[in-house]
């Protein structure tokens, strides 16, 4: 349920309220509450396990297995084994008890059988060889013989081959990678691998007190304008020998992304960007000389996204061109070009974001892929296009927020998973002309309708200027009554192009309590969340902070104007970037932001990673005045409310000097605060300890937002 909401909408919404507070009598136990217990008023998805063939997909509901029809949406039950096509002959290489085992067809064999440490072991395509490394050099293993071989040999705690320093990690390759940096060519002929040498990157000391003597950890971590690790790209067959280093000059200013082999292993192409990050460049390498070629080079007043999650290249199945994503014209589209890199035509184009390429068919001139929807860009659609750009069409339905696509090998059929904030989600099986075929599940139980819960809407609020309808999700206080005014919790992350503001549906028990006990809970995007493509993300160069704070404060105005918020009680919740906002809104915006709590913050962005620091705010000497209206540290004359800091000790991203300058600066101030440190923890925590952190935000809340002592069924 979407609403663009004017001032007059305030009625709409309390009549909203009042419909679900008359229409659904039953109010939750405690169990409910408490233990998330929602039998009977919501039910188990089946699971979608694989797709048999283009027409026919195994999927388990209740224990059982079924093969469901596409054709005539029937459901056949059938042994476990029968429901799942039989796996093909590739090998899968894993560590077990330290040493590097691969299992082919259920078949187990151990390769290696030292003490040394062995890591991220992967099968080469054609099954013959496993590569790992060990002491920061990379290796290889014959499947067959056993034979291992050492492919580099000047390995130590600053040269790393085939694994990667923290900065390209956390920043460019991801966390997923596991310091991963080597791949295999399709045809198993090569293995590309960056060398690191990390001994130009300042060492960040961190330190607990653990032990007698406590503890010590040294991380080479490169803070803003400090020097960043020295990258060189090498190609060797898996036997070993001669190690060609493609033509790029390591002492050079830059950063490099993850390559890509082209389909017939014949090529390298290597992403290369410059420290500044806003020219990118493609160049093709040949692994027998090192000799490069450039394929592409785009430019940007901004930058242009070089990091984790980005999958820029997409090679056709003929090899005869690919797809290149890019958000230059201010909404990443798709582009399809020839091997050479010439431009044959875009493939998507107007203002909506494209999220995912699903699937080329090459022979039908059809590409498959998610976005942003056109429509409300608090949800996501499935979309087909023709490669020559024509013929745009939305396959999926009605207004709803599709989670997961899961497209039939021939795309034939797709299977969607779907909800809004008024419907619980659903599973339904779809062909390719966007007509519905099977619903195969639904979340909604036999009791759901019999009960109170907590209204929620997504509702569109104009920013200052006019020009964005900002996104923000509201669950309502269960029973609200118009002449009273109720305090708010605001949950947020607020990142760049990261919003966590969607028309989906959800069910918990704190929601449902807090609901219960009267307090409007808000998720909110402002305009550099996502919604409003790379256009509205570009608003965060130089200046991060400020664009964020702009519209979260329009979104509370309205909550308080029309949405009966209490102005006394408008407290701001994050983690990591969530955190620094939330630092930033208890500062700079604490004419609006009255309390907040604040997990492994950034305080000052001087404290934190080139890589992803300088994309946006460029360097210290370059934007100094950027990086001063960006500090928290800047605004703490400003603070007025209350502001819960927590982080843990050695935390190796977001590093604890940052809440310790903070906590500083306030008590030099003689400004009130609550900390709290989780010793041996980093960007994060688990076990008891996360309860205890679960239970302190609970204590908050109820001490300064509810004013009544805490439930202690609430309690973890």
């Amino acid at each position: 349920m979407l609403f663009f909401v004017k001032k007059t909408t305030a009625l709409i919404i309390l009549a909203l309220i009042s419909f679900y507070a008359t229409a659904q009598k039953k109010e939750l136990s405690d169990d409910q509450y408490f233990k998330n217990d929602f039998k009977g008023i919501i039910q188990s998805l089946p699971l979608i396990n694989k797709w048999i063939d283009d027409s026919h997909v195994s999927i388990t509901r209740a224990g059982k297995d079924f093969v469901l029809d596409c054709k005539s949406g029937t459901e056949k039950e059938v042994s476990a084994i029968d429901s799942k096509t039989a796996d093909v002959a590739n090998a899968n290489a894993y560590l077990k008890s330290g040493n590097i085992f691969i299992k082919v067809n259920g078949v187990e064999t151990q390769l290696t059988s030292d003490t040394a440490k062995k890591i991220n072991p992967v099968i080469s395509p054609d099954n013959n060889y496993v590569a790992f490394t060990k002491y920061n050099d990379l290796y290889t293993i014959h499947t067959s013989t056993k034979k291992e071989s050492r492919i580099t040999t000047d390995g130590s705690d600053v040269i790393l081959n085939g694994y990667a320093s923290w900065v390209y990690t956390e920043e460019i390759l991801g966390r997923p990678s596991l310091y991963r940096t080597f791949w295999w060519s399709p045809d198993s002929k090569h293995l590309a691998f960056f060398r690191t040498d990390n001994s130009p990157v300042p060492v960040f000391t961190i330190t607990d007190g653990n032990g007698q003597h406590g503890y010590v950890e040294k991380q080479r971590y490169p803070e803003v304008g400090d020097a960043n690790p020295q990258v060189k790209i090498g190609m060797v067959s898996p036997d070993g020998g001669n190690i060609t280093f493609a033509d790029f000059n390591e002492k050079d200013d830059q950063y490099f992304g993850a390559p890509y082999w082209t389909p017939d292993g014949s090529a390298l192409w290597v992403q290369w960007i410059n420290r500044a990050q806003n020219n990118l460049k493609i160049w093709t390498v040949n692994p027998a000389t090192g000799i490069k070629k450039e394929i592409y080079d785009e430019k940007q007043k901004t930058w242009i996204q070089l990091e984790d999650g980005y999958e820029r290249l997409h090679f056709l199945p003929s090899g005869k061109n690919f797809i290149l994503e890019s958000d230059q014209t201010g909404w990443n589209h798709l582009y399809l070009y020839d091997m050479t890199g010439k431009l044959i035509n875009q493939i998507t184009s107007g203002k909506f974001t494209v999220l995912n390429l699903t699937k080329v068919d090459e022979k039908k001139g059809i590409v498959y892929f998610t976005a942003r929807s056109r429509e409300n860009t608090a949800r996501m659609d499935f979309y087909s296009i023709g490669l020559n750009g024509k013929d745009l069409q939305r396959l999926t339905f009605g207004e709803y927020n599709n989670t997961n696509i899961n497209l039939s090998p021939d795309g034939s059929y797709f299977i969607t998973t779907y909800s809004n904030v008024t419907t619980p989600t659903k599973i339904t099986l779809v062909n390719n002309k966007g007509k519905i075929i099977k619903e195969i599940g639904d979340t909604k139980g036999e009791a759901f309708a019999g009960y109170d819960l907590a209204a929620t809407a997504l509702l569109r609020v104009k920013s200052e200027d006019g020009l964005y309808e900002l996104p923000m999700k509201v669950t309502w206080p269960v029973n609200m009554d118009k002449n009273k005014k109720y305090p708010v919790l605001i949950s947020i992350y607020g990142g760049p192009n990261a919003g966590t503001c969607w028309d989906s549906w959800g069910l918990n028990g704190n929601q449902q309590f807090y609901a219960k006990e009267g307090l409007i809970q808000v998720v909110m995007d402002h305009r550099a969340s996502g919604h409003f493509g790379k256009e509205g993300v570009n608003y965060m160069y130089r200046n991060l902070g400020y664009w964020e704070m702009k519209d979260y404060t329009s979104m509370v105005k309205w909550l308080i104007a029309n949405g009966n918020a209490d102005p006394t009680k408008i407290c701001i919740t994050g983690f990591s970037y969530g955190g620094y906002l939330t630092c930033y809104a208890l500062t700079y915006g604490s004419d609006v932001f009255t309390h907040g709590m604040a997990g492994g913050s950034v305080t000052d962005w001087s404290f934190y990673d080139t890589h992803y620091t300088e994309r946006y705010m460029d360097t210290p000497a370059e934007n100094p005045e950027g990086y001063k209206s960006s500090s928290v540290l800047t605004y703490v004359d400003k603070y007025k409310g209350m502001l819960q800091i927590v982080h843990g000790v050695i935390d190796d991203n977001v590093h604890i000097q940052n809440s310790i300058n903070l906590m500083s600066k306030l008590q030099d101030d003689k400004k009130e605060f609550e900390f709290m440190e989780y010793s041996g923890d980093r960007h994060g925590w688990g076990g008891n300890k996360w309860l205890h952190y679960m239970n302190l935000k609970t204590e908050f809340i109820y001490k300064y937002l509810l004013q009544k002592p805490v439930n202690n069924l609430m309690l973890k």
